[in-house]
């Protein structure tokens, strides 16, 4: 099989200030490594303190690159009026020449959402490289992209040999808008050597594990306060439960103060950030992981959760319905707190019905780095014998 150079453009990276922003662009990398070879350009954005309007650097730390060679450039405001996005634009084409002035010229330029996706493809066309995006944005689900998005977003996927979303319902959402693309659904990735069942599981833990990981966003588009809500409601009924929350974010404080107000104070456990590692076995440890969000585009801690062999209960959001089974879960409404409620107390007293072997098979090969990895090999093939 012949390597290709693949070359990400991203605006989503981790960094040592956000560790876990666009970690899911990472896990794409590293399935992308299995079978080429692998350069990322972390887009940043806006910096302030930067000396010139432009400022590239390689990233040293390994512990973010995890072995695959990681550039980043910023660029800084100026006070002509919009001039931003074109700001951008010329940003990315800067950090494109540092990373062909450091030996790397690409067979393939891989954008990671339409805004980074307009500037790789204009490049494409200057150097003549085939260019593919892959989009994860929930904005297109949610319905909240300005004419001019709406423009970027067309222009970019016209532009493009390919456009990837990581789900049917997003693929979806971006035609509702009008805009066509030759698109081929490609998914997350789960890391499936680290997110693996429990062998010694048996039986549920006495009370009830109940997880859930995610940003506490001050949008709410987690549906925390309706997961908390729905809680309040089961403690009046039953208390073999407790629930940890792995996260954290601007709304930390405030669902605090609902979980005080619903006086399950002693049940609720916020554990804040964890690394990936850390999440593995609080995974391995819980009986049930909820995702109670309003919109989503995949959801890659419920197709983890999925892998490390524990039922889900979710809600109907715009990604992980797609592959959320009767023998792995249950799908109930989003936004609404009494569904939540009749929808954990029918998963914690049927726990004992769930395989977690079939609970993980269900998802493991489909999303594992090994095959997305090669849809994705394949896909470059095809764009550059087009």
């Amino acid at each position: 099989m012949r390597r290709l150079k693949i070359l990400f453009v991203t605006p989503w990276y981790p960094t040592k200030g956000q560790p876990v922003a666009g970690v899911f662009v990472r896990e794409h990398a590293k399935a992308v490594r299995l079978y080429d070879d692998i350069v990322v350009l972390h887009s940043a954005g806006l910096h302030p303190r930067i000396n010139g309007f432009y400022q590239t650097e390689r990233e040293s730390d390994e512990s973010i690159t995890e072995s695959i060679p990681t550039f980043r450039v910023w660029y800084r405001y100026t006070s002509i009026p919009k001039t931003k996005y074109l700001s951008y634009i010329v940003s990315v084409l800067k950090g494109f020449q540092y990373v062909l002035s450091n030996g790397f010229r690409p067979d393939i330029l891989h954008a990671h959402v339409y805004g980074a996706g307009m500037p790789t493809a204009l490049i494409g066309r200057l150097y003549k490289i085939p260019v593919v995006i892959t989009e994860h944005f929930t904005g297109f689900k949610r319905k909240v992209l300005s004419r001019t998005e709406i423009l970027k977003a067309m222009i970019a996927f016209r532009m493009a040999d390919m456009v990837l979303p990581v789900s049917s319902l997003l693929k979806e959402a971006i035609e509702v808008y009008g805009i066509q693309a030759k698109f081929e659904v490609v998914p997350n990735v789960v890391d499936t050597a680290l997110f693996s069942p429990n062998s010694d599981r048996d039986c549920p833990h006495n009370p009830k594990r109940i997880l859930f990981v995610g940003l506490l966003d001050a949008s709410h588009k987690k549906g925390i306060p309706y997961l908390l809500a729905a809680l309040a409601r089961l403690q009046q009924e039953r208390k073999d439960w407790v629930l940890s929350i792995v996260g954290d974010g601007p709304a930390r404080a405030e669902y605090e103060q609902l979980v005080v107000k619903g006086n399950i104070a002693e049940k609720v456990t916020f554990h804040g950030l964890r690394t990936k590692i850390e999440i593995a076995t609080l995974m391995r440890q819980a009986d049930l992981f909820v995702l109670p969000s309003v919109f989503e585009t995949f959801s890659i801690v419920t197709a983890e959760a999925l892998a490390s062999g524990i039922p889900v209960l979710i809600t109907r959001c715009g990604g992980p319905e797609e592959f959320v089974t009767e023998d792995s879960g249950l799908v109930v409404p989003s936004g609404d707190e009494e569904a939540l409620c009749r929808g954990l107390e029918y998963m914690l007293d049927h726990l004992s019905n769930f395989s977690s072997t079939k609970v993980a098979d269900s998802v493991r090969e489909r999303f594992s780095s090994e095959h997305v990895g090669k849809q994705l090999h394949s896909i470059y093939m095809t764009c550059l014998i087009k």
